[in-house]
């Protein structure tokens, strides 16, 4: 039993590293998936803009 609360901070510091990697890398993942939307978002933009200028010029 004294072990066990012996190395209770050293628990605990692990759990807090382990929250925050996983804070991190989910942080990640979204800054990553809203590059990727916002890249498509302007793909689409331009084939739009595009094709209007194309319906002008006929």
């Amino acid at each position: 039993m004294n072990t066990a609360l012996e190395n209770f901070p050293l628990l605990m510091y692990i759990l807090a590293a382990k929250t925050l990697i996983l804070c991190l890398a989910f942080a990640g993942v979204k800054i990553y998936q809203r590059k990727k939307i916002e890249e498509r978002m302007k793909k689409e933009r331009e084939e739009k803009l595009r094709k209007e200028a194309d319906k002008k010029e006929n």
